[in-house]
């Protein structure tokens, strides 16, 4: 399972309907935020997602993308947390979070470790990454891709039983890349399982302007999370101020070849009128949705039926 609530959608000011930037993106039993703008904590208590984090993924040092961590640390000390916790952002980046980290607490009673990445480096889970990716902002900032590893291929139960493979552990053993024994032949993997499956691939930028680093960062992906700040009458502006329109993540989308585009960091004179941000991406790339906070769309394999439609969601996407 990989599940994405979007928890701040807003650009840099909030609105009454969007907190600033914060995803909370839960993998199995694995939950981590990618930024977290100031108001965070009560966000995940209001959607529900939980504190049970390994790591926040900051894209940038503006403070509507990190200020939230100092509260977020807060409620998780006063809640007796001891797990340690990994908090990465841009080069050149730690002293800022550092001091952000440690503003209003004698001492934290968990371990939190500040890491600075560059562009291309990775941080492995168990069946998974997370890798950044250079985007363009201005300033140094990062988006970030969670790949999964490949997944085995299928096993293909009527081949094994022609081979004359018992069913039971045997089975299990060939699908984990044995070769068994049957009535004195040996059957190998390759016979009956199928090549391996791609897993899943969810990108998010932070801010920037469409760049072609997004598109090789993103290309295949499950779900895309694109800033766009701004519709097509300001596209001056976006380029001046290094962000996006909707039909500019709109072509990253295209170029990329992913499933679904979620368009976030919503400046807030269309807070109350997303539609025409959704139009104009749509025309681009029809699978596009404008997210709210609050939203939660689930990630399902390529080969599995989309848990929400590529262009709705629950109450709040446009």
């Amino acid at each position: 399972m990989i599940r994405v609530t979007f928890l701040g959608t807003s650009a840099a000011c909030p609105t009454v309907r969007r907190n600033v930037s914060a995803i909370s993106l839960q993998r199995e039993g694995d939950l981590m935020l990618f930024d977290c703008g100031e108001g965070t904590q009560r966000q995940m208590m209001r959607y529900g997602t939980g504190f049970s984090l390994w790591a926040v993924f900051i894209t940038h040092m503006h403070a509507d993308h990190f200020v939230g961590v100092t509260g977020m640390l807060r409620t998780m000390a006063l809640q007796g947390r001891s797990e340690p916790l990994l908090l990465t952002c841009p080069v050149s980046g730690r002293r800022v979070l550092d001091d952000a980290v440690h503003l209003g607490f004698d001492r934290l009673s968990f371990p939190v470790e500040v890491r600075e990445l560059r562009p291309g480096d990775r941080v492995s889970r168990n069946g998974y990454e997370v890798r950044a990716f250079r985007v363009n902002h201005g300033m140094p900032a990062l988006g970030y891709a969670l790949r999964e590893d490949d997944r085995r291929g299928r096993f293909d139960v009527e081949r094994a039983r022609a081979l004359g493979v018992p069913e039971g552990p045997v089975f299990g053993r060939l699908h984990r890349g044995e070769t068994v024994e049957v009535d004195g032949r040996m059957v190998r993997p390759e016979e009956v399982v199928g090549p391996d499956r791609p897993g899943r691939t969810v990108a998010y930028t932070g801010d920037t302007r469409p760049v072609r680093s997004t598109v090789e960062a993103a290309a295949g992906a499950d779900l895309l999370v694109h800033e766009c700040t701004f519709a097509g009458e300001e596209a001056a502006r976006a380029r001046t101020t290094f962000h996006s329109t909707a039909a500019g993540a709109a072509r990253v989308a295209r170029d990329a070849g992913v499933a679904r585009l979620a368009l976030t960091h919503i400046s807030a004179r269309y807070s109350e009128h997303p539609a025409r941000l959704a139009r104009e991406a749509r025309r681009v790339f029809p699978a596009t949705i404008v997210a709210a906070d609050g939203l939660t769309l689930e990630v399902p394999h390529r080969e599995d039926p989309p848990a929400t439609p590529p262009a709705g969601g629950r109450v709040g996407a446009t």
